[in-house]
Formats: structure tokens, C-alpha cells, sequence
């Protein structure tokens, strides 16, 4: 068996030098070990790059400004819920909880559908939650009688968000929405509130 030297092997496997082994000189004080081991740690792992933005708690005035930085048109309604249109469809973008720390995109596809097909659209929804993360699926039934199709992406900010994580969320919220309607689209070509 050939003898492999120490400063050829990794750091975790050289000998420890034995308790009969003369002292190389001096302990070396807290300091020094804490320097000694930010450098070897450093060296093996690489230096950590301090991060370029830090999260910050979600805002309306946020939501708004990362839709004018990417174009889309919004508008606030009467009760003062922020609102657009993506592909066609309406979403609106809430803060829930007591800190407003709960955001939600909320997608309702731009078509209603006829009471009649209430069952078989409920299925079409169960399918896609259960094979898919996001968005939540679900319908309302509105007094008329017409049935509104509505997509759910919901995520717990508390300790908030950098730029980059709430436009990854906000483009999740409205492209998962959109798939989803288009999966819908698919389903019920016009005229989708004819009975069946």
C-alpha cells in the first residue's frame, strides 16, 4: 500500500498530529481560530455574495409598480382592489391577513357557463388540483344562475419579498391562470352558456 502525503489529501482527511508529537508553538486565541476557519471555509466552499435585494413587505403600490415596469395596463375598482387584464382574462391581486401578508392573484375566465354544466366543470376543475400545484381551480355560482370560473394562486409573505420573488410570483399567479383558462377555452368553445 503506497502512503498518500497530507497536503495531497482533502483537508477532512489529513492525520491529526498525535498527542506524543511536540506543540508547534502557542494556542492560537479565539480570533485567530475564527479567522482560520472563515478562511478555510472560504476557500472550500467559496465567499458568500451578499444578496443585491432584500425581501420587503408586499404592497399595493409594489404590485403596481412591477405591472407598469412590465407594461400591463391595471386599474384600482371602487372598493380599492388592484385589477388587470392578462390574455383577456380579468385578475385581481389581494393582501390578506392581519399584516396584509397573505398575497393572491385571483384569475376568472372571461366566459360564463350555463348552470347545467355546473357537475361536469366542478370535475374538470378537481382534475386539474389534483394533478397540478397551481392555480387552484374552483367556480362560483353567481344569482343569476350563470357559472363563473375563477383560478387561485395564494402565497404567506410574512417575511416578505425581494423584487425578483414577487415578480416570480406574480408572473406564476398569471401564467398558470391563463393555462388553466385555456385548458377551458379547449373544453367549451363558444357558445359555452348554451345548455348542453
Amino acid at each position: 500500500m503506497v502512503a498518500q502525503h497530507d497536503e495531497h489529501r482533502p483537508w477532512w482527511r489529513r492525520r491529526r498530529a498525535s498527542a506524543d508529537a511536540p506543540a508547534a508553538g502557542p494556542e492560537p486565541s479565539d480570533d485567530e481560530l475564527h479567522a482560520n476557519v472563515t478562511r478555510l471555509l472560504a476557500r472550500e466552499l467559496g465567499v458568500a455574495e451578499p444578496a443585491a435585494d432584500h425581501p420587503r413587505p408586499v404592497t399595493p403600490a409594489r404590485i403596481a409598480a412591477w405591472m407598469a415596469d412590465n407594461h400591463f395596463s391595471y386599474f384600482v375598482d371602487n372598493d380599492g382592489d388592484l385589477g388587470g387584464l392578462w390574455r383577456g382574462r380579468l385578475f385581481y391581486f389581494f393582501l390578506f391577513g392581519e399584516s396584509a401578508e397573505i398575497l393572491q392573484i385571483r384569475g376568472q375566465w372571461h366566459r360564463e357557463i350555463a348552470i347545467e354544466r355546473l357537475e361536469e366543470v366542478l370535475d374538470l376543475c378537481n382534475e386539474w388540483n389534483a394533478d397540478r400545484i397551481w392555480p387552484k381551480a374552483y367556480v362560483r355560482v353567481r344569482d343569476n344562475g350563470r357559472v363563473h370560473v375563477v383560478s387561485e394562486v395564494a402565497t404567506d409573505l410574512e417575511h416578505g419579498a425581494t423584487d425578483a420573488q414577487l415578480s416570480q410570483l406574480l408572473f406564476c399567479g398569471l401564467s398558470t391562470g391563463s393555462m388553466f383558462f385555456d385548458a377551458i377555452d379547449e373544453k367549451y368553445p363558444d357558445p359555452a352558456g348554451s345548455v348542453p
